[in-house]
């Protein structure tokens, strides 16, 4: 179904209201009020689907979109011109009410309203919204950015079942909003995923497409010509040369009308390559009759036809004409040819706009398909603004703090100095000093800009990526950052589409698929939400119980925002949030880790049954999450006899703030006196094992056995969070590195806390015939917002922010998404 809304063009008349008298005596010759040209700006919204991932409540959801301009001096509003519903919604009758709609009064677009039952529940919208924005006065390209709003509205399921509330529309549950720059108005076909936030995880999968258009033309009032205005005749006034001699460049040409054609220029060719590449990549041809039959009739000048000319080859012949020679030739032409031009330009616009709409319509979801790959390809490029990256050798081994070791380097200042160095002070200083860059960034570029982070990018967490280069493995590239993540985005970028990610379904072939498990472990005492939060955003009392339950032992649902974003990126993971410990976080981490890996175990030969009758697998990747003390608890389960089976199937592990040298050097007196009550009230054995109080002979203890025990050298990627605004982890445990309190301890603890560093780095440590990817990625939150409070100061707010936010999981796992599919 189409509707279509009628586009008026009106002309604007100004009175003279002099006196007869001075008319009569300021008579001058007639002469031709110049024409304005008119333009629009179109932005068309294919909704393709709507993916429920991690919604709280059953219930009746639309999608309410609006459009406007970010510059308030451009008055008109966006408003809806046209809608083509492409097939209907794929739900049976009671979970669909009406159709779409538009709402005149405030220019917005609703989708039919669609229940929701289940999680992962697909609904197929298939419908494609254009907005059309006058300029109104302006002429010439747009200088405002266009703002995109999209509201997710919610109501209850009636006691009834099927029957739609009168207050869906009344108050969004979350909004989420995209700016186009103005660069991207000329032209722009890009995917635009739609999250919302962390509360109502959705995934809307839409693509934009923007297109410059001619809306027509109407004459204005001509520029009253002072008195004084020397006259020549049939000759106007033009811009001088050095030599006092009137120039033939710009002679009676109106700047505007030419940086008008010129867009319309732009917005051509930028449409018949964007063609031409949709075709190659999806391997269909465009049918061009109409733009043919539109160029035989259309009568150009022997001047417009080089430039406005079409030949009948163009998609295999790419390229326009420079902006060099386009400055020239618009230069050069009268405003009679500008006119002309003008005209031609929109009318070829509008025939190639129209032949693009139908070609999109004919192969939606392979555009689709390939506009996805292209906008995951560039995530890395666009959100490394918030990114640091660096490299450093991985030590073959690390020295032990003996005494003859410090009198060897007294004397040298520079090396002592370094050993002196706080890292935690270091880290934050280079984010603030990355952080103070990015203030005096402009950031304007020709991509959608998601508001979540564009909206106020001094906000987001910049991260330093630390990548560990090892020793024994010598990559071909010597400068390169990723050379083995690279060599891989190298052939993903070459294949026309990733068939793994494929949204009509049709993945590889069975027989040739891998099965991917992901594990997601919890840790201890984590709480995922703040109360006030919670019941602000839900407003539901059954959730009251389940804060208590959260504050005193960690959920399964800790990772939740994490593995969202994993199953954003490879939409075929299969993922275990590990409920084994849950309520038992206090007791022996070796028995907790038993039970993990009987959970596992289990979880993944039911995949391996299931994925067997289907047709079966080729390989296994089995990758883990694990959050505080839940690396602990995996790098246990891993010990456990019963994984020894899955060992060879480790791909990934993503340690979220782990402890995983324990607690032997802890700077934090506050924590540490918290962990103390626990001991001594509590009697919590895993508190005893993380403090090294579990056995008086160290060597004995369980976290000394534990970075003996080969725990991490079957992962091909090991990615090491940390912050070092976190108390609740020591900064060095966390990264796996050496600690400098270490250095100058000449006692036991300082030789057990080396080799138990050793233990980790020789796993860590690839052989020569292996690739194996490890990096440290330090999350520097900005904290000039918060309130200082007992969170603040024992670093409580910064580990619990890995739970609540996912702008960190955002940047680093969709830069290095190779990683995680």
């Amino acid at each position: 179904m189409i509707r279509r809304f009628r586009c008026l063009i009106g002309f604007n008349h100004q009175r003279n209201t002099s006196s007869p008298s001075k008319r009569l005596l300021n008579a001058k010759p007639a002469r031709v009020k110049p024409a304005m040209l008119e333009t629009i700006q179109e932005v068309a919204i294919y909704i393709h689907r709507f993916h429920n991932l991690d919604l709280f409540q059953q219930g009746w959801y639309q999608i309410r979109i609006t459009m406007r301009w970010e510059d308030s001096d451009y008055t008109s509003p966006g408003f809806p011109a046209r809608v083509a519903q492409y097939e209907a919604p794929d739900l049976g009758p009671e979970d669909v009410v009406g159709v779409w709609r538009i709402d005149d009064t405030d220019n917005s677009f609703y989708t039919q309203p669609f229940r929701i039952k289940y999680a992962r529940q697909d609904v197929l919208l298939s419908a494609m919204i254009a907005f059309n924005l006058s300029l109104g006065k302006y002429e010439g390209p747009a200088t405002s950015a266009v703002i995109v709003k999209f509201e997710l509205l919610y109501a209850p399921i009636m006691d009834n079942g099927s029957e739609l509330p009168a207050s869906l529309d009344t108050l969004p549950a979350a909004i989420h909003e995209f700016r186009i720059p103005p660069k991207a108005l000329l032209g722009l076909h890009s995917y635009c995923p739609v999250h919302f936030d962390s509360f109502h995880a959705v995934l809307i999968d839409l693509s934009m497409h923007v297109i410059l258009l001619k809306a027509g033309s109407f004459t204005s009032p001509a520029k009253k010509v002072p008195s004084y205005a020397p006259t020549v005749k049939n000759v106007a006034v033009g811009p001088l040369a050095e030599n006092g001699q009137l120039t033939n460049q710009g002679v009676g040409i109106d700047q505007k009308k030419v940086a008008t054609v010129k867009a319309l220029l732009a917005a051509r060719d930028f449409l018949l390559d964007e063609l031409r590449k949709l075709s190659d990549a999806i391997d269909q041809k465009v049918d061009l009759t109409e733009l043919t039959s539109e160029l035989k009739q259309s009568r150009f000048s022997s001047v417009l036809q080089p430039y406005l000319g079409i030949a009948e080859d163009i998609l295999e012949k790419p390229g326009g004409v420079s902006d060099f020679e386009t400055e020239d030739f618009l230069q050069s032409l009268s405003n009679k040819d500008i006119i002309n031009a003008f005209h031609l330009l929109g009318h070829q616009l509008s025939v190639l706009w129209n032949i693009y709409l139908k070609f999109h319509r004919a192969n939606r979801t392979k555009i689709l398909e390939f506009l996805r790959e292209a906008w995951a390809n560039d995530r890395r490029a666009e959100w490394s603004i918030w990114m640091v990256y660096s490299k450093v050798a991985m030590p073959h081994h690390c020295l032990r703090s003996d005494e003859s070791f410090h009198r060897s380097i007294r004397g040298k200042g520079s090396l002592a100095q370094k050993l002196n160095e706080d890292p935690i002070q270091a880290a934050v200083t280079r984010a603030d000093l990355h952080r103070r860059s990015i203030a005096q960034m402009r950031i304007n570029n020709r991509s959608i800009q998601d508001m979540h982070i564009f909206g106020d990018p001094l906000r987001n967490p910049v991260i330093l990526v630390e990548r560990v280069m090892n020793a024994q493995f010598r990559t071909r590239s010597g400068n390169s950052f990723f050379s083995p993540l690279e060599h891989s985005a190298n052939i993903l970028m070459g294949t026309r589409l990733n068939t793994g990610n494929k949204l009509s379904g049709t993945g590889t072939p069975r027989s040739s698929r891998i099965l991917r498990i992901v594990v997601f472990v919890h840790g201890f005492q984590a709480c995922i939400f703040h109360s006030d939060r919670l019941l602000t955003c839900f407003g539901m009392e059954e959730y009251v119980f389940l804060f208590d339950k959260f504050i005193v032992n960690g959920h399964h649902l800790d990772l939740r925002l994490v593995r969202n974003q994993w199953l954003l990126i490879d939409p075929g993971a299969e993922c275990l949030m590990s409920e084994a410990n849950e309520d038992r976080t206090s007791g022996d981490l070796t028995d907790m880790g038993s039970r993990l890996a009987e959970e596992v175990t289990a979880f993944v030969k039911k995949k391996m049954d299931r994925a067997a009758r289907s047709g079966g697998y080729k390989n296994i990747k089995l990758s883990f999450v694990g959050h505080s003390i839940g690396n602990v608890i995996l790098r246990a389960a891993l010990t456990e006899k019963k994984m020894e089976p899955f060992l060879k199937y480790l791909y990934t592990y993503v340690s979220v703030s782990g402890p995983h040298l324990g607690y032997l050097y802890s700077s934090n007196s506050l924590f540490n006196s918290g962990l103390w009550l626990l001991k001594k009230l509590k009697g919590a054995q895993c508190i005893h094992q993380l403090t090294f109080t579990d056995d008086p002979d160290l060597e004995k203890t369980f976290f000394y056995k534990l970075c003996k025990a080969k725990t991490l050298e079957h992962f091909k990627n090991i990615i090491l969070l940390s912050s070092p605004q976190d108390g609740y982890v020591p900064y060095h445990s966390a990264r796996i590195e050496v600690c400098p309190a270490s250095l100058w301890d000449y006692s036991k603890k300082g030789k057990i806390f080396m080799d138990m560093l050793n233990n980790c780095l020789d796993q860590i440590r690839a052989p020569s015939s292996e690739q194996r990817m490890f990096m440290r990625c330090d999350v520097n939150y900005d904290t000039s917002g918060q309130t200082r409070n007992l969170n603040t100061m024992i670093g409580r707010a910064a580990h619990i922010e890995f739970l609540e936010t996912d702008i960190f999981a955002r940047l680093i796992m969709w830069s290095f998404s190779e990683l995680f599919r």
